[in-house]
């Protein structure tokens, strides 16, 4: 039975790494960044979003399918054992068959101990251009959620949950100290003079899911060319009040390591009030589509 007692100082170790057509070499490669990790000092560890393959979801290929696999796996039994031995809890992005025809973008995270302690199903599925999600995913069906784990409480969103305070709002809410984004997003080329722009964007609104919310957030993404999509790595770790603890580069794989006291989430949240001052009685309206 696990101690309720948590540790104040925490270590996030996010994995920024390529994805070949090779998946069982793509999971033997995770491992040993999981293991290199731990080594570092890391007691939280993140994968990419959809780690185990590359990003399929840019064409549409009934043969894509077969990439999938069961909760608990192959992929979840070679983690957890990197779990268990390293004393390390892992968060790991996968493609998740439920049943027959019916498949989720899942993400899994394993304790220390290499239990199972939760599982996430994406809630918002993107169909754009290069990410025709919604041809292979259904939407998440279990919520959002805090799982508890040895070094404290994780909540897990995945790649276009990022965009959506609401999803940021209510995992904080369930009790979150650290929200992880497993992430795969890019640019095409013909959008490289617009990228800069476009990451930035993408850092500044999950930053603000920090500030807004007094948590810990943590992005992990992959890097190099995928088909026609360049992924432009840039994983980071932000702190309660929103300031950059550690980034990766754009272009290389690489461990982030980032020391996070969880004791700033209380003393940040006395400084900026956010959830105290909250108007929970005026938010009627925002369960509906549009409001005219």
């Amino acid at each position: 039975m696990k101690s309720e007692s948590k540790p104040s100082d925490v270590t996030i170790g996010l994995i920024q790494m390529s994805s070949g057509e090779d998946t069982g070499a793509n999971l033997k490669k995770a491992v040993k960044k999981i293991e290199d990790a731990a080594e570092k000092g890391a007691q939280l560890i993140c994968l990419p979003e959809l780690f185990r393959s590359q990003y399929f979801c840019q064409e549409e290929d009934p043969g894509k399918f077969d990439l999938a696999e069961s909760i608990p796996g192959e992929t979840t039994k070679a983690i957890s054992e990197v779990a268990k031995r390293k004393k390390v809890a892992v968060v790991a992005g996968i493609f998740e068959k439920r049943a027959q025809g019916l498949y989720h973008n899942s993400a899994v995270v394993m304790d220390s101990d290499g239990s199972i302690v939760g599982k996430y199903r994406k809630m918002h599925i993107p169909d754009d251009p290069h990410y025709y999600e919604k041809f292979y995913f259904a939407p998440g069906d279990l919520g959002f959620k805090a799982h508890k784990t040895s070094y404290g409480n994780v909540g897990v969103l995945i790649c276009w949950d990022q965009w959506y305070p609401e999803a940021a709002r209510l995992t904080s809410l369930l009790g979150s100290q650290v929200i992880f984004y497993p992430t795969a997003i890019g640019y095409f080329p013909e959008e490289k003079k617009a990228m800069e722009g476009m990451r930035d964007a993408w850092e500044t609104i999950q930053r603000s899911h920090a500030i807004a919310n007094g948590v810990f957030v943590a992005s992990v993404n992959r890097v190099g060319r995928e088909g026609t999509t360049n992924f432009w790595g840039s994983s980071f770790v932000a702190g309660p009040f929103g300031e950059i603890l550690a980034k990766a580069s754009a272009d290389k794989e690489e461990t982030l390591i980032a020391k996070c006291d969880l004791k700033s989430i209380d003393e940040t949240r006395h400084a900026w009030p956010f959830l105290r001052d909250r108007r929970i009685d005026a938010y009627h309206g925002i369960d509906s589509r549009f409001l005219e």
